[in-house]
């Protein structure tokens, strides 16, 4: 996926927790830990929404758009 979620990135910087962020987003421990390790297929807005007030920081900061060449050479035949 191009896709790339930073949270473990924005946690380390605003020294949070996993356990800290998750009873502050109120999202269970499983789940941050999926969107940590970028193995999230979607997000909801409030989730995201929650995660950047906890965070005190903007969707821009947690999400990357990067173009994934791999995945694009895998798609052609021949």
């Amino acid at each position: 996926m191009s896709i790339i979620i930073n949270l473990d990135v924005m946690m380390a910087k605003r020294k949070k927790g996993l356990k800290e962020l998750a009873g502050e987003v109120d999202i269970t421990l499983a789940n941050l830990s999926i969107l940590k390790n970028n193995k999230a297929k979607a997000v909801r807005l409030s989730t995201l929404d929650a995660i950047c007030k906890a965070l005190n920081c903007q969707p821009g900061d947690l999400l990357e758009y990067v173009e994934d060449t791999a995945e694009a050479g895998s798609d052609e035949s021949g």
